[in-house]
């Protein structure tokens, strides 16, 4: 910039003297003499005195446009006229800490002491369904002589242009809520107040605005919730609850705590009120007619329950579960019984029995048969539904008489335990259990007892069968009348309530071992057992023996008395296993190891059977204790203990098989060279046949070769001469056929040129005779 005319001349950084101060500009001049600053106001040229300081500017003037506004804080005071109020020494006198709010004008400096608070901004345009909160910061009264307290807040509703004053502040911008059919409003009052209707509210209170469209809450209205209506149908009701005594729309007072129910027929949407609220939601009740229910505390004719009473509803019917009713066990079936089912009955309370005519008392049983419908009333209680058992002639039931505790087995007919019976399940022992619900056939299965059966689970409340196998017998001991019968097969055996089976506990394996074979059964026989025992001879040689036993039951079964000796003995194999034991051993130990090595089978049948009186060996024992005989005795092996015994008869065996190896191996060489001497033999005379036929073969070739020769010879001479003749033949032939070739050839020859001849004179007359015509 070039220096302004009039100032001196100086540094830089002199102050200047010259302002140029440009239209709608100004500037602050500070007098130091006095300390007084004052406005320079453009277009204008200002000349600064050595006095003066420019404190501000040149600066724009503040330009407020139409529809807009700016905050002055401390701004200028001004008399009546409107013009700038000075004190005594000039200085221009301020509001201190007060507020201007200027709108739409001409251009205007800011003078000392004022700031621009608020720049210039546009007003607040509220639209329509908006409006702002405005709220009084100081006491003032309004253009309308409404008289505004500090903390007063009121609404600018919109549409329209809001002009801030300098005594209020816009708190908030509030929307109006769009309430839509079947909505409504649920506002709060924060303060003392009246709503849009007119209606005074305290604070704190709450009151629904249902009237579709847009509303905008007041300044001391809040909204708390958006409620929307219940939409009920035919089907469908309302369980409400007043949350404080208060009365509804229709007029009806509401206590607090009462429950209600509001139907379709009453309305057909409901919003709830800011003084009752939903509990739920309740479907319709549904009953055909095969169907009923038992309402727990029915409410009467006022909607009042009476607690502890019961009421029975039969279909068809609808209806609604009031409030403080419950349905006991929810809807139920009607009891359709067919001809072969019961239903057991038990009174609750007294009550007459209009179906049998009989007056029933507290506790009574008592049963109805089929077929028939049946709707149990409230007095009465279902304890259980009976169906008829259809038992065949092998089945039966266990049947307890509750009253005087009494079982009975109920076999081969159809049967309905009445109301004073009931099934009773038979317990058994546990080993007996197991051999029942193992399946196994105790004939089949005798000798595989390590087969793991599948086991069966077993109804205890029917009776107890067993199917006795053909030879078999089985023992059943009744404990009440303490007597025992004995059933043999085949038979079906069924069990009264009071009966048990007698349980076998037989010795098995190889040597026998008590309690190994479990059964129920007793197999008559014939039967075998293997037994091995130990026994010692009279020169303390002492040898292991298998024995294998044959043995059967004798038994008239029509005796009661022989068929109880079955089972005197609990374990007849194992006694008689020990008793032909104990005879075997004391008949081996009277004698030597090899006469009883050579005499081993008559010895152990001998001392087990024993002798008659024509000293012949018995062929039975018996057992007279129950019937047991064995039969016969099979020796399956014998094998010494003591080690050296056993080397020494293994040598004398061995001895025996070499002598008859021996045997056998001389009867095998003999025969072999009989059989070779035989062989040539006939290889010899072979030779000989075969040479004698070699010798008229060679006699045969010999004629043959001579007549060969001579015919080989004769056919050579023949041959010479024919082809001596066939060659001179074929020579002539040739000659003749040279020939008339060499004649025809001549021939050819000779003709060939008499042509070339005539062919030439042709061409010579023809040359001459055109030549004479040229």
């Amino acid at each position: 910039m070039s220096r302004i005319a009039g100032s001196r001349p100086g540094g830089a950084d002199e102050p200047k003297t010259l302002y140029r101060i440009p239209p709608y500009y100004y500037l602050h001049v500070l007098d130091q003499n006095t300390n007084v600053t004052r406005v320079e106001v453009g277009p204008s040229t200002f000349i600064r005195q050595d006095n003066e300081k420019v404190t501000f500017g040149p600066e724009k003037m503040v330009t407020v446009p139409p529809r807009h506004y700016c905050v002055v804080e401390n701004p200028v005071l001004r008399d009546a006229d409107n013009d700038i109020v000075k004190d005594k020494s000039g200085q221009i006198r301020l509001r201190h800490a007060d507020q201007d709010i200027r709108l739409a004008q001409d251009p205007f400096p800011l003078y000392p002491g004022e700031v621009l608070k608020v720049p210039v901004k546009a007003l607040t345009v509220v639209k329509a369904n908006c409006a702002l909160r405005v709220r009084a910061i100081l006491d003032f009264c309004t253009e309308d002589d409404v008289r505004r307290v500090a903390g007063d807040e009121w609404l600018f509703e919109g549409p329209g242009t809001y002009i801030p004053r300098k005594e209020e502040e816009v708190a908030e911008t509030i929307l109006a809520s769009v309430v839509l059919p079947n909505q409504a409003l649920k506002l709060r009052a924060r303060k003392e107040t009246k709503d849009r209707e007119g209606n005074d509210r305290v604070t704190g209170e709450e009151w629904m605005v249902k009237k579709v469209g847009a509303y905008l809450p007041g300044a001391y209205e809040e909204v708390v919730d958006v409620s929307n209506a219940h939409v009920l149908t035919e089907k469908k009701a309302l369980h409400m609850r007043a949350k404080r005594t208060f009365t509804d729309d229709k007029g009806v007072t509401h206590r607090n705590g009462e429950e209600w129910l509001i139907k379709f027929s009453d309305t057909e949407t409901h919003i709830s009120g800011v003084y009752e609220e939903v509990v739920r939601v309740i479907d319709i009740q549904t009953l055909n007619n095969r169907q009923y229910c038992v309402i727990e505390d029915p409410a009467d004719e006022d909607g009042k329950p009476q607690l502890g009473q019961r009421k029975l509803v039969k279909g068809e019917k609808s209806f609604f579960l009031l409030p403080g009713e419950k349905l006991q066990r929810g809807i139920q079936d009607v009891f359709i019984l067919g001809e072969d089912e019961g239903l057991i009955l038990r009174a609750t309370e007294g009550f007459m029995d209009t179906i049998e005519s009989t007056q029933r008392r507290p506790g009574d049983r008592w049963m109805i048969r089929g077929p028939c419908e049946y709707v149990p009333p409230v007095e009465v209680e279902v304890n259980a539904r009976r169906k008829a058992i259809p038992l065949d002639e092998n089945e039966g039931i266990y049947v307890r008489d509750v009253k005087t505790g009494k079982v009975r087995a109920i076999i081969g007919k159809t049967y309905m335990l009445t109301q004073d019976e009931e099934l009773w399940s038979k317990e058994l022992p546990p080993a007996v259990e197991s051999l029942l619900a193992s399946g196994r056939d105790p004939l089949a299965d005798r000798g595989d007892r390590s087969k793991a059966a599948a086991e069966t689970k077993r109804d205890k409340t029917k009776v107890i069968t067993y199917r006795v196998p053909h030879n078999a017998s089985v023992q059943i001991y009744d404990y009440k009348q303490k007597k025992a019968r004995v059933v043999f097969g085949p038979e079906l055996v069924m069990l009264d309530p009071d009966e048990q089976f007698t349980q076998l506990s037989l010795s098995g394996g190889k040597p026998k071992r008590p309690n190994v074979i479990k059964s129920l059964c007793l197999l008559l026989g014939p039967d075998f057992c293997t037994d091995i025992i130990t026994i010692e001879t009279s020169d303390h040689a002492r040898l292991q023996l298998q024995l294998s036993y044959n043995w059967h039951f004798e038994v008239d079964r029509e005796s009661k008395e022989q068929a109880s000796k079955l089972f005197s003995v609990p374990d007849f194999v194992g006694d008689a296993c020990k008793a032909i034991a104990s005879r075997v051993r004391g008949a081996v130990a009277g004698v030597q190891f090899d006469d009883f090595h050579k005499n081993s089978a008559r010895i152990i049948r001998s001392s087990v059977f024993g002798m008659d009186d024509k000293m012949k060996v018995r062929d039975r024992f018996t057992f007279p204790s129950n019937q047991l005989v064995i039969t016969s005795i099979d020796i399956q092996s014998v094998e010494p203990v003591d080690q050296r015994t056993r080397d020494s008869l293994q040598k004398s065996v061995q001895l025996a098989i070499e002598i008859t190896t021996n045997s056998q191996e001389a009867g095998a060489r003999h025969d072999a060279e009989r059989l070779e001497q035989e062989a040539k033999g006939r290889l010899e005379r072979q030779k000989i046949t075969d040479e004698a036929e070699a010798e008229r073969s060679r006699r045969d070739l010999l004629c043959l070769q001579a007549e060969s020769a001579a015919v080989e010879s004769t056919g050579q001479a023949k041959a010479e001469a024919h082809s001596r003749a066939e060659a001179a033949r074929i020579e002539g032939e040739a000659a003749v056929e040279q020939a008339r070739l060499k004649a025809e050839a001549s021939k050819i020859e000779a003709e060939s040129e008499l042509e070339r001849l005539g062919k030439a004179r042709e061409a010579e007359l023809k040359y001459l005779r055109e030549q004479n015509e040229l």
